[in-house]
């Protein structure tokens, strides 16, 4: 499976990172959950009424008590981590755009060219559609400088 180039994986990761990801890809599984049901359905069949843990099962309930605690935690990790790779993403995915603004203007830089060696007329904004009429405006109303025409 590949993977987006611009998140860190592997042993690009540290420990604590690698942990967060087993960890939240064990718990949000069904896997987990059937085992989970399993421990419970053994639990309460092997305590019964006369086991270490009998009926209201108050061992029991203190170590699920703690296990959700552990999970709140868990999942708050997971999370921070799911915010890290979106972030890593995103980065990425800025700066390939911004290289691909880059050599649009250069492409367009040389059609001109091309354009003016073969006696061609100037495009006009009817030329390219609507769309890019509306890019231009975006970047008119943001204060973004048009790509350099080289």
């Amino acid at each position: 499976m590949r993977r987006h180039p611009g998140v860190r994986q592997g042993d690009q990761l540290t420990l604590g990172e690698r942990a967060a990801d087993r960890l939240r890809n064990g718990m949000g599984s069904w896997t987990f959950v059937f085992a989970a049901l399993v421990f419970l359905a053994g639990w309460m069949a092997g305590n019964g009424s006369r086991g270490f843990d009998p009926y209201p099962f108050i061992l029991l309930n203190l170590i699920l008590s703690c296990l959700a605690a552990m999970q709140g935690a868990i999942l708050l990790i997971a999370a921070r981590r799911a915010d890290q790779i979106a972030a890593e993403m995103a980065a990425h995915d800025y700066a390939a755009d911004t290289d691909s603004e880059e050599l649009i203007g250069e492409v367009r830089a040389l059609v001109r060219c091309i354009q003016r060696q073969v006696g061609a007329p100037e495009p006009t904004a009817d030329d390219f559609g609507p769309a890019t009429e509306r890019v231009r405006q975006s970047r008119s109303d943001s204060g973004v400088a048009p790509a350099a025409a080289g």
